[in-house]
C-alpha cells in the first residue's frame, strides 16, 4: 500500500495535478471533497451551510480514516491537514506532498475562478478587495501543518506540465 496525499491551499491544483499524475502513472485517484459530496449527497457549500464546519471536518476525518488502505493519489481539502491530528496521521500512513504557492499567485487563480462563477465555500462573504489578505492570513495560519509534508513542490514557478512531471518523478520510483 502506498498512499500519496496531496496538500495545499485551495486553487493550488491538488485535484487537477493529482488526476493528471494518476493517469500518467496508471494509479488510482481519489479526491476527498468528491467523497464528501458522494457521502452527504450535498455540495460542499450546501453541507457547510446546513450542517456547519464542525460537521464537515468530522465527515472529512471519517472518510480519511475509511480510506486509510487506499493505494494511489489522494487529494485532500485545503484545510484537511490542519484539523484533528490529520497531518501527523497522513505522514505516518503514507507520503504527503505540499503543493506550495505564493499568496499572490493563489489570489490571481482564485479571483479568476471566482469571476468564472466557481464557488468556494471558504470564500463566501469575502469581498474581492479582501481576497488577497484573506489568502495570506490563511496560508500563514496553515504553514505549520503544510510544512509537515515529506515533500514540497512549488506549483507557482513552473508550467503545470512540469509540476505534473515533478510529482510523477517523486512517485514513480516508489510504486
Amino acid at each position: 500500500m502506498n498512499t500519496w496525499y496531496l496538500w495545499g491551499y485551495m486553487g493550488s491544483g491538488k485535484t487537477s495535478i493529482g488526476r493528471a499524475v494518476a493517469r500518467n502513472l496508471n494509479l488510482e485517484f481519489k479526491d476527498l471533497d468528491k467523497l464528501i459530496i458522494e457521502e452527504s449527497g450535498m455540495t460542499i457549500s450546501d453541507f457547510i451551510g446546513e450542517r456547519g464546519e464542525l460537521a464537515f471536518r468530522k465527515l472529512e476525518r471519517q472518510l480519511l480514516l475509511e480510506n486509510q488502505n487506499f493505494d494511489g493519489i489522494f487529494s485532500c481539502g485545503g484545510g484537511t491537514p490542519c484539523y484533528y491530528d490529520n497531518a501527523e496521521w497522513m505522514v505516518s500512513k503514507g507520503q504527503a506532498v505540499y503543493l506550495r504557492a505564493s499568496p499572490s499567485w493563489l489570489h490571481h487563480r482564485l479571483a479568476s475562478s471566482r469571476s468564472r462563477g466557481m464557488k468556494r465555500p471558504q470564500l463566501t462573504g469575502v469581498a474581492d478587495q479582501d481576497l488577497g489578505e484573506f489568502i495570506a492570513k490563511h496560508l500563514f495560519e496553515r504553514q505549520h501543518f503544510y510544512q509537515m509534508a515529506q515533500y514540497k513542490i512549488a506549483v507557482d514557478q513552473s508550467p503545470t506540465e512540469q509540476v505534473v512531471e515533478a510529482l510523477a518523478g517523486l512517485i514513480r520510483p516508489n510504486t
